[in-house]
């Protein structure tokens, strides 16, 4: 069972059908919403600021989301798909965003609406990442516009492969 940890009288709260991995942390301040799905090795530390997640988010395994005291907080929107080893520290996600693989964002960056980060990039602090459009490197800079369509269709289907993946752990488990 995941780590569920009150802290400074804040107690996590879970949404409806969402799946949290066995060892996953998730400490404090922390909100997250339905359908949602938290794998293997992640740490939602809401000790010092609060953090927010939408609905049908998947936050994949080794991924790690902190705040800075009295200074920043997390908000996720809906069906926002954090990719694996990802750092994401007192930023905003908009809704149908990808965080891509070994990514971090850091403190007041906001990743624009259907917005995708490449793996490995580094988004720094302030970075305000147009809606529909990809980012890449370190520091992490625009490369092009993506059709909102097609990045719709690439990051939904992202996040409801994840709630499908996540299912098969709740049948193994009854």
């Amino acid at each position: 069972m995941a780590l569920i940890k009150s802290v400074r009288g804040f107690t996590p709260k879970i949404g409806k059908d969402t799946f949290l991995a066995d060892n996953a942390a998730i400490i404090g301040d922390v909100e997250i919403g339905d359908g949602c799905s938290i794998w293997f090795g992640t740490v939602l530390r809401g000790d010092v600021n609060s953090i927010r997640i939408g609905n049908g988010v998947n936050i994949q395994d080794g991924s790690v989301l902190h705040t800075l005291y009295e200074k920043s907080t997390i908000e996720i929107g809906d069906d926002v798909s954090v990719g694996h080893n990802v750092t994401i520290h007192g930023a905003k996600i908009c809704n149908g965003a990808l965080i891509g693989m070994g990514s971090v964002v850091l403190d007041h960056a906001v990743i624009g609406e259907g917005a995708i980060v490449a793996a490995g990039s580094v988004v720094l602090s302030k970075t305000i990442v147009e809606p529909g459009s990809i980012y890449a490197g370190v520091p992490a800079k625009f490369v092009k516009k993506v059709d909102p369509e097609q990045a719709k269709e690439i990051n939904q289907k992202i996040a409801k492969n994840y709630h499908m993946y996540s299912s098969w752990y709740k049948e193994d488990s009854e």
